[in-house]
């Protein structure tokens, strides 16, 4: 009798213990982190796992969410593009995560599209891409080509008078498309087809003798040439290098770029490139007081003084502040509650002044052109007069002017036409 009365108390204990267990478990918020770690993009990847590590932390000592701690859940999709697929579902389906911040190039955001929206999840992306999509489980905390490009294209060709082009790009959907866009956009100008050379490369490359020459030599014909790079990962730092090898001044043959920031330039050799220039919609050496905090921040939890901020560490700290403002205005982190409340949060960004959440799953943004320093920074020298809208698609693609998106109901369209007065599908 006390044999089974001890396994019976035995056995209650151990039932109330996982119980206790898995009530414990289910007492955080899990919020998932799909960054590379490894490959050709871990150069501007790793980086974002650490500012999201920081700013889960920020927020549990202000005493966590919904009255729960967050817990991170970090894996690693190694630069290879199928894999963030596979990993986004794991951190959904097997790890249980309410959001997930993540992905770097649009072939890698793309690849996931479909996980988010077959299992209805939340995905912040934080890097400028070519725009031409909106989905309903994406929230783009980067650049559309309107917040970045199209503004850097009007600054090289009124400020700089220049009037040949050089569009050169890593090979794959961002780079492709937003020159796409740039083309047209020429063209409009009344830039002549003569007067763009358009070049690819493979994610990597690290062979620029060649191309660089043909850049030099374009630039020869008297016109003012400039470069506008949308070239991504490692394949920048021999890049850059030839450029100083071949003696292309940014005097000379000024480079703009969308995908070279602090980080990419701290592992550069940046006394030939003094001068050049990226179109961002954050730097570093913004001098505001938020920024001042968030550079402190960041320094003591990094334990470093030299490890440099940059723009798409910004759109998390947007994206993620958004996400926590919508999930307590929600009083849930289930999807469409967040998704039904976050359209018209506005959250402090490190520019000065307030970012919005459009109804297009964009949020607004300022414009930054800034010059390259010898110490890594940059000068910021020419800005938006105010925030700018991200626009999904393009107002000089023929396939896109027409189309709006906005996810609230009663319209609920991510590719509305405004022509037709339909809506195209997804929106992805």
């Amino acid at each position: 009798m006390k044999n089974t009365f001890t396994k019976l108390a035995l056995a209650g204990l151990m039932a109330s213990t996982m119980i206790g267990g898995a009530s414990a478990q289910e007492d955080t918020i899990k919020v998932g982190i799909l960054h590379s770690l490894s490959g050709t993009m871990a150069i501007s990847e790793t980086t974002l796992k650490d500012a999201m590590l920081m700013l889960i932390e920020e927020q549990n000592k202000k005493g966590g969410l919904l009255g729960k701690k967050l817990e991170a859940v970090v894996v690693d999709p190694a630069s290879d593009w199928p894999l963030f697929a596979e990993k986004a579902r794991e951190l959904i389906e097997v790890n249980g995560v309410d959001a997930v911040f993540g992905c770097w190039t649009s072939v890698s955001r793309k690849s996931v599209l479909p996980v988010f929206e077959e299992l209805n999840s939340l995905l912040f992306y934080p890097v400028q891409y070519e725009g031409e999509e909106s989905q309903r489980n994406v929230f783009y905390t980067g650049a559309a080509p309107n917040q970045q490009a199209i503004p850097a294209v009007d600054y090289l060709m009124n400020e700089e008078g220049v009037e040949r082009w050089v569009l050169a790009g890593t090979d794959y959907v961002y780079p492709r498309t937003t020159n796409k866009i740039l083309e047209a956009y020429l063209k409009s100008k009344g830039v002549a087809e003569e007067d763009i050379m358009i070049n690819y490369t493979p994610f990597g490359h690290s062979d620029w003798q060649t191309i660089v020459s043909d850049i030099k030599t374009f630039g020869s014909a008297g016109k003012k040439t400039a470069v506008v790079s949308t070239i991504n990962g490692d394949a920048n730092v021999p890049f850059y290098k030839e450029l100083g090898n071949a003696g292309i001044k940014a005097e000379d043959i000024p480079v703009v770029a969308f995908s070279v920031g602090e980080e990419e330039l701290a592992g550069l050799d940046t006394a030939p490139l003094v001068g050049h220039l990226a179109a961002w919609n954050y730097f570093q050496s913004a001098d505001t007081e938020a920024n001042a905090e968030f550079i402190d921040a960041w320094h003591a939890y990094i334990g470093d003084d030299k490890r440099v901020t940059n723009d798409p560490m910004e759109a998390h700290f947007i994206g993620f502040n958004m996400w926590v403002e919508a999930v307590k205005k929600a009083g849930s982190t289930e999807p469409d509650a967040v998704i039904d409340a976050i359209v018209g949060v506005s959250v402090p960004n490190l520019t000065g002044g307030y970012s919005a959440m459009m109804p297009n799953h964009h949020i607004t943004k300022p414009v930054l052109i800034g010059e390259i320093q010898e110490d890594g920074q940059f000068e910021t020298v020419w800005e938006t007069s105010g925030l700018v809208v991200g626009d999904a698609w393009s107002d000089y693609l023929d396939g896109s002017k027409d189309l709006i998106s906005d996810w609230r109901a009663p319209l609920s369209c991510g590719n509305f036409n405004t022509a037709t007065g339909k809506c195209g599908g997804s929106g992805s």
